[in-house]
């Protein structure tokens, strides 16, 4: 049964002047980060020239998962995202897990990334390239992102607006200066299996997930109704024509090269259409990019740690408070120890699929949920709810999506996320263990 906190309530004092080209320049601006600097190399060597399928796939699937998780967040008005809609819908053991996916998808996402930082800057700097280095040069980083997070919440904000800026320019550049590079002979394909194109499918999430974040200041927008929808189909468009672009190009120019170019597929097709200078400018945007998103994560996933700590699932330890700063200082020196040691030891498609796989599980949770929340309660009061034409039978199309995209999952991949479920669910009852021998009825 949904609690009686599941209706939302009317958000009175915020002023909703979000239209859809705003809310859709917001989705651009999350959703577009480290994956699409490193990815292409991973889909050519499995797709060829055929790559633009699994972009397709994957740009239809995040569209349904994220209408879903609109659709949830117009009927609850609590806090928390996913972990909120999970939570009310299926219960507070289902939120409780989302949470942690939510943790484990950022984590192995932030790792992800920073390999892909270490290399960047590595192929920059050739004195800052190589394992001892990239590891010590990952360590400088987290230290650094720590400690301005350490400073307070608002220093870290403000940092993380300054180095988000410049990912799109050098992106543009390649996308648009490389296409009279582009040699016909190498985008001839073939049709390609349908196993291939979902495991291709499932990796790329890692470059369209984010957006469901966008969607978090949903009391500010206007005719949440109309905007909402709008805005996920303009950003999801724009989205992939780019991707998809600059996968065509990057083929284009490289032909079956790009499969080879496991460390900075771009920036090699900059370098070999435009010259050194715009293969420069492609490694100095994936590193300003990579490390924008190390200093985001720094800031937030700390958080879940804390919540977890200060709601007993983890020591009580994790949720201290800086004296001075009021920031959780002992979650942020974990997380980004956890982070160092799994970037380190992984490789970015490992880490990425891990990530992925965490994503897809929260995101079915989310469609069990929004399909769940319609027919058991009433939109967010004031603000029209998120609807479409068979809006009732999207939640079922995205649970479809999931579950084929879940098919490219390897066997090893599958027994490391059992590993964290089983973990989580042992803290889970750990913690409820405690509760009951503390207050006894």
């Amino acid at each position: 049964m949904i609690p009686a906190r599941a209706t939302p309530v009317r958000e009175e004092s915020l002023v909703r002047a979000i239209g859809t080209l705003g809310l859709a320049a917001v989705i651009v601006n999350i959703t577009i980060g480290a994956g699409i600097f490193r990815l292409p190399s991973n889909v050519a060597a499995s797709l060829g020239s055929a790559a633009p399928l699994a972009y397709l796939v994957c740009a239809v699937a995040m569209g349904l998962i994220v209408f879903c998780i609109a659709d949830a967040g117009s009927r609850v008005s609590l806090t928390g995202g996913p972990y909120a809609y999970v939570a009310v819908a299926l219960g507070p053991f289902a939120g409780f897990i989302s949470g942690v996916l939510l943790w484990l998808l950022g984590t192995f996402a932030a790792s992800a990334v920073a390999t892909v930082f270490a290399a960047s800057v590595g192929l920059l700097v050739p004195l800052l390239s190589g394992r001892v280095a990239g590891a010590a040069l990952l360590a400088g980083a987290l230290v650094f992102w720590s400690a301005v997070n350490i400073r307070g919440v608002s220093v870290g904000t403000r940092l993380n607006s300054i180095v988000t800026a410049a990912k799109l320019a050098p992106l543009l550049l390649i996308a648009l200066g490389g296409m009279v590079f582009v040699r016909a002979d190498n985008l001839a394909w073939t049709t390609p299996a349908a196993g291939d194109v979902a495991r291709m499918s499932l990796l790329l999430i890692f470059a369209f997930a984010g957006i469901e974040v966008a969607l978090v200041p949903s009391g500010e927008v206007r005719d949440p109704a109309r905007t909402v929808p709008r805005a996920i189909a303009l950003a999801m468009a724009g989205i992939t024509v780019l991707y998809v672009l600059l996968q065509v190009v990057a083929q284009g120019i490289l032909g079956d090269a790009l499969a080879a170019a496991t460390v900075s597929p771009l920036a090699d097709a900059a370098g070999a259409s435009l010259g050194a200078w715009a293969s420069a400018v492609l490694l100095l945007g994936a590193s300003i990019s990579t490390f924008g998103h190390m200093g985001g994560v720094t800031l937030s996933m700390p958080r879940i740690v804390y919540a977890f700590a200060r709601d007993g699932y983890l020591p009580r330890a994790l949720g201290a408070i800086h004296p001075r700063s009021r920031a959780p200082h002992v979650a942020i020196v974990v997380q980004s120890a956890v982070t160092l040691v799994l970037a380190v030891s992984g490789s970015f498609e490992k880490l990425a699929m891990l990530a992925n796989l965490c994503a897809l599980a929260l995101y079915l949770g989310c469609a069990i949920a929004a399909r769940r929340l319609r027919s058991t309660s009433p939109r967010g009061a004031g603000t029209g709810g998120v609807d479409l034409p068979f809006a009732g039978a999207i939640p079922w199309l995205a649970c479809a999506v999931i579950l084929w995209l879940l098919t490219g999952v390897t066997r090893d991949e599958w027994l490391a996320f059992t590993a964290c479920i089983v973990a989580a669910s042992l803290l889970y009852a750990a913690a409820t263990w405690r509760r009951v021998v503390a207050h006894p009825k």
